[in-house]
C-alpha cells in the first residue's frame, strides 16, 4: 500500500481567511506511530482573532433563521462532497477503518441536515383574551466548541450545527491529535458561509483553556475527559458561561438469564468494540447472570479471536490502530493491572508487536468491581465481563462509581429488560441494543458523565437564553 499524503495543506480559518502561524504542530498517523502531515499551532493572538471574528460575525448572523437553515443544508452538501477525500484523511489521523470513516462522514451531514429542518416555534403559555405569554429562544454569541480525538468530525460539528441552528457563531478547535480532516473542512465550508460565523483554531492543549475562559465567549461546549470538564466547569463559572459537557462514560450491560447469547453477543461486540472501544458510550462492562457466564464469555472470546486488526486502509480491517500512546499504553496499564488482582484474560492481552498503537481485542473474567478496568472507562479494545448472582446485584454493580452516560439490559423478554433498565441511573438506557442515538434524541447523561446534552430540541438549550413575552392585549385607555 503507498504511504497516505495530503492533496493540500490544512490551514487554519478565522474570519473566513486562511491563517499561517509561526510554529506547527506534527500530526502523527496511528497506524505507523511516525508523523505523516503537520498543522499551524495556534496562540492567544490567533484565540483573540477567532473570537473577535465570531462576535462580529454574529451581530447579522443572529438576525435570519431561514437564512443559518439555507446554509446549514448547504454545508450538508459540502460534507458529502467532500467525503471522498476527507474519510481518507481522517483514517490516516484518526486510525479507524475507512468504512468507519465513511458513517462519520455521513452521520455529520445527517446532524447538519437535522437541525437545517428542525422548527423551533415559541412556547405559548398563555393565549386568552388578556395576554399572549410566549417563551422564546435567544442566541447567546460566540461559543468555544471543542471536539474529542475518537469522532472528531461529527461531534465536531455537531456542535456547530446545533449552535448555528440557535444563531449562535462559533470558534471550533479540533484534537490536537486529530485536526486535518477538521481544517480541511473548516476551509471548504468556508465557501457556503459568511465570514466569522466558524473559525477553525488548531493547536496544542494550551489552546483550549485560552477559548474556555475567553471574555467573548458566552458558552463551552466541550466532548472529552471528566477531569478536564471539571476543570472547565470551574473556569467558566467565574464569567457564568453557558455549559454543554459531555464527559467519561462507563456503560454498563446487564444480560439476563434468558438470552441466546450467540445472538446477544453478535449484537453486543460491534458495539463495545466500534472505533477500536473509543466511544464514549460503547458498552465498557458487561454483567452477566451466573448460568450464562461461560457461554457467554466464551462467545465474545470466539468473536475477540477472529475480528481482523490493521491498518484502517485495508480492506480487511476490522479494528484499526488506538488513536494516541498514551491510550495504548493506559489500555495495556488497565489489562495489567486486572490480572494482578486476579482476572483472568481469556484472549489477547497485549500490545501487537510492530509500528503502531496496535493493541489484541481483549476478553477479561474473573473480575470484578474494585478493579480499575471494571470502575474507570478503558476507552479501548478490552472488555471485562463480571458475574452477577441476582437482578438486585447486576443493578448495585450497575450503578456504583460516579459515570452515567449510557447503559442497556438485554432480555428475551422485552418487558422484563425495560423494567430493569429503567433502574440504571444514566442519560440514555436501552433495550436489548446500545448505541442507539440520532440528531434527534439527547446526548447526555446523569452524574460525572456531564452537564446538558447534544442532540434534539434541547440541545438547543447549551447555546440558547430564554426570553418571556408578556403581551397585554388591553389597550391603556382602552375601556374594552
Amino acid at each position: 500500500m503507498e504511504p497516505f499524503t495530503l492533496t493540500s495543506p490544512a490551514v487554519m480559518t478565522i474570519g473566513g481567511a486562511a491563517v499561517d502561524t509561526a510554529t506547527s504542530l506534527d500530526v502523527i498517523n496511528p497506524a505507523t506511530g511516525r508523523p505523516f502531515a503537520s498543522v499551524p499551532a495556534g496562540d492567544r493572538t490567533h484565540v483573540d482573532a477567532a473570537f473577535e471574528a465570531a462576535t462580529r460575525a454574529f451581530q447579522t448572523w443572529r438576525e435570519d433563521e431561514e437564512y443559518r437553515r439555507q446554509s446549514l443544508r448547504a454545508m450538508a452538501d459540502v460534507v458529502q462532497d467532500a467525503a471522498g477525500e476527507l474519510t481518507q484523511v481522517l483514517t490516516a489521523e484518526q486510525g479507524k477503518p475507512l468504512s468507519e470513516s465513511q458513517r462519520e462522514f455521513a452521520g455529520t451531514a445527517g446532524w447538519l441536515r437535522y437541525y437545517a429542518d428542525l422548527e423551533v416555534p415559541p412556547e405559548v403559555l398563555r393565549d386568552d383574551s388578556e395576554a399572549r405569554v410566549e417563551v422564546v429562544r435567544r442566541p447567546l454569541g460566540a461559543v468555544a466548541a471543542i471536539a474529542p480525538f475518537n469522532f472528531p468530525i461529527m461531534i465536531g460539528f455537531a456542535k456547530v450545527a446545533t449552535a448555528f441552528r440557535a444563531g449562535s457563531t462559533v470558534v471550533l478547535k479540533p484534537s490536537p491529535y486529530t485536526p486535518l480532516a477538521t481544517l480541511r473542512l473548516g476551509e471548504l465550508l468556508g465557501q457556503v458561509l459568511p465570514a466569522g460565523v466558524l473559525n477553525v483554531l488548531s493547536g496544542g492543549d494550551e489552546i483550549g483553556p485560552m477559548m474556555t475562559t475567553h471574555p467573548l465567549a458566552r458558552a463551552v461546549s466541550f466532548t472529552g475527559s471528566t477531569a478536564t470538564g471539571r476543570k472547565i466547569a470551574a473556569a467558566a463559572g467565574d464569567d457564568l458561561k453557558r455549559l454543554t459537557l459531555e464527559l467519561g462514560g462507563n456503560d454498563p450491560v446487564i444480560v439476563l438469564d434468558d438470552v441466546d447469547v450467540d445472538a446477544v453477543v453478535e449484537q453486543l461486540f460491534p458495539r463495545a468494540f466500534n472505533n477500536n472501544g473509543q466511544a464514549c458510550v460503547a458498552p465498557k462492562r458487561i454483567y452477566v447472570a451466573r448460568e450464562i457466564r461461560s457461554a457467554l464469555v466464551d462467545a465474545f472470546a470466539d468473536r475477540a479471536r477472529a475480528v481482523k486488526v490493521g491498518d484502517g486502509f485495508l480492506p480487511e480491517t476490522v479494528l484499526g490502530p488506538l488513536n494516541n500512546a498514551p491510550q495504548r499504553d493506559r489500555v495495556a496499564t488497565l489489562v495489567t493491572e486486572a490480572v494482578a488482582h486476579g482476572a483472568k484474560v481469556v484472549t489477547g492481552g497485549t500490545v501487537i508487536d510492530g509500528p503502531g498503537y496496535f493493541y489484541e481485542p481483549t476478553i477479561l473474567t474473573d473480575v470484578s468491581d474494585g478493579v480499575r478496568i471494571v470502575d474507570e472507562e478503558q476507552f479501548g479494545p478490552a472488555l471485562p465481563i463480571v458475574e452477577y448472582t441476582d437482578i438486585e446485584d447486576a443493578l448495585r454493580r450497575a450503578n456504583s462509581g460516579m459515570f452515567g452516560l449510557g447503559g442497556s439490559v438485554w432480555s428475551a423478554d422485552t418487558d422484563r429488560a425495560a423494567a430493569v433498565a429503567q433502574r440504571l441511573e444514566t442519560g440514555m438506557s436501552w433495550v436489548n441494543t446500545h448505541t442507539a442515538i440520532s440528531p434527534a434524541m439527547p446526548f447526555g447523561g446523569a452524574k460525572w458523565s456531564g452537564l446538558g446534552s447534544e442532540g434534539g430540541p434541547r440541545g438547543l438549550d447549551g447555546y440558547s437564553d430564554f426570553q418571556v413575552i408578556y403581551r397585554s392585549k388591553k389597550v391603556p385607555g382602552s375601556r374594552v
